[in-house]
C-alpha cells in the first residue's frame, strides 16, 4: 500500500473507525459456504451513525473483483443491550469491535435477520449468535433453503433461541424503541422477505435490500484494499495505471454499474479470442490479474450512465427487484412502502452500497412509484430504459424457462 493507503487508515481512525492490522483477525474459515470475495479474509470497519446509538459494521462481498459493502446494524437499547440487525461474519476482528460496544453498553439481547431470501445474510446469523449466546434471534418468515428445506436448526440457528418475527410488531419484546413491517412475497419457490425497522428515538429506518443509494466515492471499506477498484479503472488488459483518488472512485462508479445493472448498456464485452490477445499484452499475468483477462470496454458514455444510475444520490430500488421481484405483488409491495413511509424518519441505513442515506418518507416511497401507473407520481429521475435492457431478456429467459412467472400488472 502506497502513502494514499497509509493516509487512509489513519483518516479512519480519526472518524472513529477500527482498522485492526492482524491478518489472523480477518481470517472467515466458512467461506466456501457462499463462496464470494474477499473469501476467508474478511476486514471489518464499525462506524459510529448517532453518538452512543447506532453504529454501522462494514464487510465486503461480491464476485470476482465486482464487490461492494455488506452492512450489518447495531442500535443500543435504552435499558442496556444491543439490537444487531443483518449480522454480518464474526471475524475477530469483528467480534471484538462488537464486545467493545457490549462493554460499554450491556449485552447483545436481540438478533434479527431482516430477510428470508439473502443467503449472504442468512448464512452468518447462526455463527454470529453463538458467539453471543445470551441473545434471543429472530427471523423474516417463511425461511427457505436450497435445493431442499431445511430446518433452521440444521442451517445454523441456535434451536432453543430461535423464533419467527411476530406479524404484529407490538408483541415483539423490543415494540417500545421499535417499530418493523414485514414484506413477505411468495415466488414460487421460495419467498422474498424483508423487514423493515424503524428506530423511533433516533428516527432512524433500517432496511436490508429494497433500497439504496450510490454514493460518488468507494466506501471506506473498498480503500483498505483498493486492487478491485483499480482492476476496474482499467480501460484494457494492458493498461497500467496509478493508485490515485481519481482512479479508485473511477474504479468504485464501473463497479458499481456492474453489480446493479449486470451488463450496462455502456458495456462491450471483447469475444474470447480478443479477449486472449489482450491477455498476452497485459503488464502482469498472475493468477492476481485473473492472468491478464479483461474482456470489459467501456463507451464514452459511461459516466452518464453512473450519474443517471446515481441520481444526485436520491434513493432508490435496486434495476433486479424492480424487474423481477416487485412486479410480482405490486399491490403488497405498495403496501408495505405506504406502512414504512407513515413512520416519521429521517435517514436510512441499507445493508449495501452508501452506509446513510438522508431521506424522508417521502423520498423512500417515491422511489416505489415505478409500480404505479400513474407517471405523474413517478421518480423524478427514474433508472434509462436502456441499462434495464440486460436484466429485461434475463426475466424473460427465466418466465420462458418456468422458473419465474410474469409480472402482475401495475397498480
Amino acid at each position: 500500500m502506497n502513502s494514499l493507503g497509509s493516509q487512509s487508515r489513519v483518516e479512519l481512525q480519526d472518524r472513529g473507525m477500527s482498522p485492526l492490522n492482524n491478518p489472523k483477525d480477518w481470517s472467515w474459515p466458512f467461506w466456501a459456504a457462499v463462496p464470494l470475495y474477499p473469501y476467508g479474509r474478511r476486514r471489518t470497519l464499525r462506524q459510529e451513525i448517532v453518538k452512543d446509538t447506532i453504529w454501522t459494521f462494514d464487510q465486503l462481498h461480491g464476485i470476482l473483483y465486482t464487490i461492494v459493502p455488506i452492512r450489518m446494524t447495531i442500535v443500543k437499547l435504552s435499558a442496556g443491550g444491543l439490537l444487531v440487525y443483518a449480522p454480518v461474519a464474526p471475524t475477530t476482528e469483528c467480534v471484538r469491535l462488537v464486545n467493545e460496544l457490549v462493554a460499554k453498553h450491556g449485552e447483545v439481547k436481540y438478533i434479527l435477520l431482516p430477510t428470508s431470501s439473502g443467503l449472504e445474510h442468512k448464512v452468518f446469523v447462526g455463527p454470529f449468535a453463538r458467539r453471543f449466546p445470551q441473545a434471543q434471534v429472530f427471523v423474516a418468515p417463511h425461511q427457505w433453503s436450497f435445493p431442499f428445506n431445511l430446518p433452521l436448526s440444521w442451517l445454523g440457528f441456535p434451536q432453543k433461541r430461535t423464533q419467527e418475527l411476530p406479524e404484529d410488531s407490538s408483541l415483539a419484546p423490543f415494540a417500545l424503541e421499535f417499530d418493523y413491517a414485514i414484506l413477505d412475497i411468495d415466488l414460487g419457490r421460495g419467498s422474498f422477505a424483508e423487514v423493515a425497522v424503524f428506530h423511533k428515538r433516533s428516527r432512524t429506518l433500517l432496511v436490508t435490500d429494497s433500497i439504496l443509494c450510490v454514493p460518488v466515492d468507494p466506501p471506506e471499506i473498498l480503500q483498505l484494499d483498493p486492487y478491485p477498484l483499480l482492476f476496474h479503472a482499467r480501460d484494457n488488459a494492458w493498461e497500467i495505471i496509478e493508485d490515485n483518488e481519481e482512479n479508485r472512485r473511477k474504479g468504485w462508479q464501473r463497479i458499481s454499474l456492474f453489480a446493479l445493472y449486470f451488463r450496462p448498456s455502456a458495456l462491450e464485452v471483447t469475444s474470447i479470442g480478443q479477449m486472449f490477445r489482450d491477455a498476452l499484452k497485459a503488464p502482469q499475468r498472475s493468477l492476481k490479474t485473473y492472468f491478464g483477462l479483461f474482456p470489459f470496454r467501456w463507451q464514452a458514455t459511461w459516466k452518464q450512465t453512473f450519474d443517471a444510475l446515481r441520481g444526485q444520490g436520491r434513493p432508490f430500488v435496486a434495476p433486479i427487484l424492480q424487474i423481477l421481484i416487485f412486479p410480482q405483488a405490486p399491490r403488497q409491495v405498495l403496501k408495505w412502502a405506504d406502512t414504512v413511509a407513515s413512520w416519521d424518519f429521517q435517514q436510512i441505513i441499507p445493508c449495501h452500497f452508501e452506509s446513510l442515506i438522508k431521506a424522508n418518507p417521502r423520498q423512500f416511497r417515491q422511489a416505489f412509484a415505478f409500480l404505479e401507473k400513474n407517471l405523474s407520481s413517478s421518480q423524478s429521475q427514474p433508472l434509462l430504459e436502456e441499462d434495464l435492457k440486460f436484466i429485461q431478456e434475463l426475466e424473460a429467459g427465466l418466465v420462458k424457462r418456468g422458473i419465474a412467472t410474469p409480472a402482475k400488472e401495475d397498480v
